[in-house]
């Protein structure tokens, strides 16, 4: 058998088993502190105690189970991350049931297909958008017995307010005001918690299983892999549709920190520097986004100021080498140089961000390490780690005493993690999923191993120091006509923290000679590439202007250069639209669903190997 790698410690025997209980307890210890903020329509931001927050939830749970919700039902959230959804997951745990997420983006049949196959019961839906799905599918819901919007009316009938839904909740309270705390007490570890139906990059969406001991284990895993400080204040934007996001709020509910929420990815940018958080979670993109946007204005300089960030920047690569190759910030001379530049550069660029930032997290999709090492330079080390909704998000971190640039961490407390003959990644633990709802195919798949290690379909290995380090998706890699395997992802990544220009690669090479690849542009960094050259900044004139399709080249050709020969770029088109959820071309987490645009850019692919 292969060697099994586990974490440095045993889980905390001290750590509540469930959801519920993570929340009762921290009810219990800090009911005074500040939990939550969100934006206020009269502007700045709105407070929340956690004993306001989970008083307001034990009543929205008393009103689930006034509507007839029974332990273990299913109780859907189709919403754009906001503080009504988190007061909607806490009132169906304290209820007893069980979450099923929905994406604000996903479509109407899809919608449709997830409530149903997972036989919800209620649905809080986040508008008239989001009810206008279920309306058009209705007939195929016959399980679904109610809809509760955050903003809008109800209709007296199938659909009602939240208030609505409180004031059912207060009158359930009167009669029994102890109905709440006995479905609670009633929950345990092998309760199903949350449901969440994984987009896929291919097939039909599968809904994932976990136990309320699944929240448990996550919980345990926070209280030993981080530093999390309850004085912490995150900043959380992610879509609580996604496991990542029920991650950073179970890791909320074991320390205790406050978290302003506010879901609009156009506003990060503006929040950032208004609230100044301590630590933020993102997808790659934001951090890639972040990256090419500074160093484009950093070569915008001129002059003396041009200088300086050229020295300082020479200065951090230095720095940066020396560090991750002793494992110590370095002393002496360059020391001291680094100091000048974190004064004159790299501080000012960390206030942007709020300037207390200390803590950011990577998860969803491989990071660069080119973006990581820059990040690390200016003083704003990224914590990656490795999971997949199938192991409640967790699998390996990278913890804040061991910087090892490349890989995704170490195992978390409680998960065991096997390297097989082929290099597939298991995990076995807590945290594995039960298994798919109604799928006992997919489940014979994925448990195939037997002994309850979970297949991941993930490539990867362990190097000298304990890091797992993910080279591609097993069903991803391709091969050429000359037999030649290529992993199109590593290649991917690699390149967008090359080109702050570029949104999007997708390398193409099964069955072909050499690899091919298709690029979108990054709207926002194209709009000020052409005000720069003074082009027009529409991106159909933009795909095929001489001047940035030369530089487009220059970082492939770059990329090129640190590739084996065969898994060079040979040829490649730059598109003249990036990719979108909506055209179902990229995944909510913002995952490229590759045979679909392979699919739909079938002659462009073609044509360049004609």
């Amino acid at each position: 058998m292969s060697e099994i790698y586990t974490g440095r410690e045993e889980p905390p025997s001290n750590i509540a088993e469930s959801l519920t209980r993570l929340i009762l307890d921290r009810a219990e210890k800090t009911p005074n502190r500040d939990a939550f903020s969100e934006p206020a329509e009269s502007g700045g931001w709105k407070s929340y105690t956690w004993k306001q927050i989970i008083d307001d939830s034990a009543v929205i749970a008393a009103g689930l189970i006034a509507l007839g919700v029974e332990s273990e039902d299913r109780v859907g959230l189709a919403s754009d991350t906001n503080l009504d959804w988190i007061r909607g997951t806490y009132g169906i745990s304290l209820a007893g049931a069980a979450v099923t997420t929905v994406y604000a983006s996903t479509s109407a049949a899809d919608t449709a297909f997830i409530l149903a196959d997972s036989g919800s019961r209620v649905l809080f839906a986040q508008d008239a958008d989001q009810l206008a799905k279920v309306t058009e599918f209705r007939g195929d819901l016959p399980n679904l017995q109610k809809v509760i919007l955050f903003d809008g009316d109800g209709d007296g009938d199938f659909v009602m307010t939240l208030d609505e839904l409180r004031s059912l909740g207060r009158s359930k309270l009167e009669e029994d005001p102890e109905i709440v705390n006995k479905r609670a007490a009633n929950v345990r570890g092998d309760h199903l918690a949350t449901l969440i139906y994984t987009s896929g990059t291919t097939g039909e969406p599968k809904g994932v299983e976990l136990l309320q001991s699944s929240w448990g284990s996550v919980a345990a895993a926070v209280a030993l892999a981080g530093d999390l400080r309850i004085d912490d204040f995150q900043f959380l934007w992610l879509p609580l549709a996604h496991v990542f996001g029920s991650v950073l709020l179970v890791a909320q509910l074991e320390v205790g920190f406050k978290t302003a929420v506010d879901g609009r990815v156009t506003e990060i940018i503006k929040n950032l520097p208004e609230l100044k958080p301590t630590m933020m979670a993102a997808v790659p993109r934001i951090f890639e986004k972040v990256y090419a946007g500074v160093r484009a204005q950093l070569a915008d300089e001129t002059g003396v100021k041009a200088s300086i960030a050229g020295w300082a920047m020479n200065v951090g690569d230095q720095w940066v080498t020396q560090r991750l190759e002793t494992g110590e910030a370095p002393g002496g001379l360059l020391g001291m140089q680094y100091k000048i530049a974190d004064k004159l550069v790299f501080s000012k660029i960390r206030s942007r961000l709020g300037g207390r930032l200390r803590i950011l997290i990577s998860g969803s999709a491989a990071l660069s390490s080119e973006v990581s090492r820059w990040f690390l330079m200016i003083g704003l080390p990224i914590r990656e780690g490795y999971g997949l909704t199938e192991t409640s998000a967790m699998g390996t971190l990278i913890r804040g005493d061991n910087l090892n640039i490349g890989t995704v961490g170490e195992p978390v407390p409680g998960m065991e993690i096997m390297i097989a003959d082929d290099g597939e990644i298991l995990l076995r633990g807590a945290g594995v999923m039960r298994g798919y709802h109604n799928r006992p195919d997919a489940n014979a798949e994925a448990f195939a191993t037997g002994d309850g290690w979970f297949s991941t379909g993930d490539i990867g290995a362990f190097d000298v120091e304990g890091g797992l380090k993910i080279t591609d998706r097993k069903k991803d890699l391709v091969k050429t006509s000359g037999g030649k395997y290529i992993a199109p992802s590593a290649i991917e990544s690699r390149f967008k923290g090359i080109s702050g220009l570029a949104a999007n690669m997708i390398v193409h090479a099964n069955g072909r000679k050499f690899a091919s690849a298709l690029i979108t542009l990054d709207v926002d960094a194209a709009a000020k590439w052409a005000t720069a050259h003074g082009k027009p900044d529409d991106l159909e004139t933009l795909s095929t202007d001489p001047e940035l399709v030369a530089e487009i080249e220059a970082s492939v050709d770059e990329l090129n250069s640190g590739l084996n020969h065969w898994e060079t770029i040979k040829k490649f088109k730059i598109l003249d639209r990036d990719l979108t959820i909506e055209s179902g071309e990229l995944t909510p987490s913002l995952k490229v669903k590759r045979k679909v645009v392979e699919e739909r850019y079938k002659d462009i692919l073609d044509a360049l190997y004609t």
